[in-house]
């Protein structure tokens, strides 16, 4: 039998928030089953695998991955100086004479 690790322990709060889910009898028995053979209760399986994956989605959000190529093309753009745009000049304009000028 492989032993899972119970993440949730892990954290220092109080394990008071709930959550309801359905699901269909097959998947139920085979999460069961799974969370008997990691030797976890059903709670505490189903918790640990949700967070897992809660994790890897988020940090597939947050992270950006570049091939080689892409790499150097982005950081090739980040040391091109770009010219200022009309627009941006024209605020730069009004921000001189509104807040510096101003005063």
């Amino acid at each position: 039998m492989t032993e899972a690790t119970d993440l949730a322990t892990s954290l220092q709060e109080k394990s008071d928030a709930r959550l309801y889910i359905r699901t269909k009898p097959f998947i139920k028995v085979t999460i069961m089953k799974a969370a008997e053979l990691s030797g976890m209760g059903l709670s505490t399986f189903v918790t640990t695998a949700a967070f897992l994956r809660a994790q890897d989605v988020i940090a597939a959000h947050e992270r950006t991955v570049l091939a080689p190529d892409d790499h150097s093309t982005f950081f090739e753009a980040l040391d091109r100086s770009a010219a200022p745009t009309d627009s941006l000049l024209g605020s730069a304009k009004l921000h001189r004479e509104v807040v510096v000028e101003g005063d």
